[in-house]
């Protein structure tokens, strides 16, 4: 009985369709076929063009070969083809079209060419060039050069340098150095009071150099006197202002 059934189903699907081959029940599962196995009618080939559109696109131009009569004509006359004729005609006329943007007809370029001659180049001297000179100059205006730059030549004598408003009172310091030789550090002068180190830090610090300190503390009664505690120790050198420099530098 199931031999006779499944002969009868077999026997319907024959009638139904067209005894198809039983497709393998093995294909596709863990393996590739895509290679081995026949296309079908479904995946054979992508549809026509027709399919997707119908547009008609155009033609690209092509260059077609010479006219034979033109080119035999051209050929018997002597002169270039059309195509040839178009591409002298453009040539001459951005030749023509740069000579006229500037002004001035282009050069060839050909070793025959002189070379271009500079006229009143400011930049350039022939003053080394005997040649040249002897052209234009001789002894007489050479001469007469020679006395110009005489008559305005003149002697200025020498003066005492002027005297500056407010320096004339004001201590030099270079003076000061080279009138000692203690060096620094050196009690000379007595000072009375209390003085403190603070005091001193908070004087000196109201000074821009040690220079300008020694000259207030000269203009002050230094250093005989020390008002405002810039020489604490006496030696007349007001907030560690050093005359070793001033005095190497006579020596050198």
């Amino acid at each position: 009985m199931r031999f006779v059934s499944m002969m009868t189903a077999l026997g319907a699907f024959c009638v139904l369709g067209a005894c198809a081959t039983l497709p393998d029940s093995g294909a596709g599962v863990g393996f590739d076929n895509s290679l081995t196995a026949p296309l079908g009618p479904s995946a054979s080939a992508l549809p026509p063009p027709q399919a997707i559109s119908g547009e008609v696109l155009p033609q690209a131009p092509t260059a077609g070969p010479a006219d034979p009569v033109q080119l035999a004509a051209a050929q018997a006359l002597g002169t270039p083809p059309q195509g040839q004729q178009d591409i002298i005609r453009d040539a001459a006329a951005a030749l023509d079209a740069a000579s006229q943007n500037s002004g001035v007809a282009p050069v060839e370029a050909s070793p025959a060419n002189p070379a271009p001659v500079l006229v009143g180049n400011p930049s350039l001297s022939d003053e080394n060039d005997f040649g040249a000179v002897a052209q234009r100059e001789s002894i007489e205006s050479d001469a007469e050069r020679i006395a110009q730059n005489s008559a305005q030549y003149q002697v200025i004598t020498p003066t005492a340098v002027p005297s500056r408003a407010g320096v004339a009172t004001q201590p030099n310091i270079v003076q000061y150095a080279l009138q000692t030789d203690h060096p620094r550090g050196t009690r000379v002068w007595q000072r009375i009071g209390l003085n403190f180190a603070g005091r001193t830090q908070r004087a000196c610090a109201g000074y821009p150099s040690p220079d300008q300190a020694q000259i207030d503390f000269l203009a002050s009664g230094g250093p005989q006197r020390d008002r405002r505690g810039l020489d604490p120790d006496g030696d007349g050198y007001a907030c560690a202002w050093d005359p070793a420099p001033f005095r190497a530098a006579v020596r050198n």
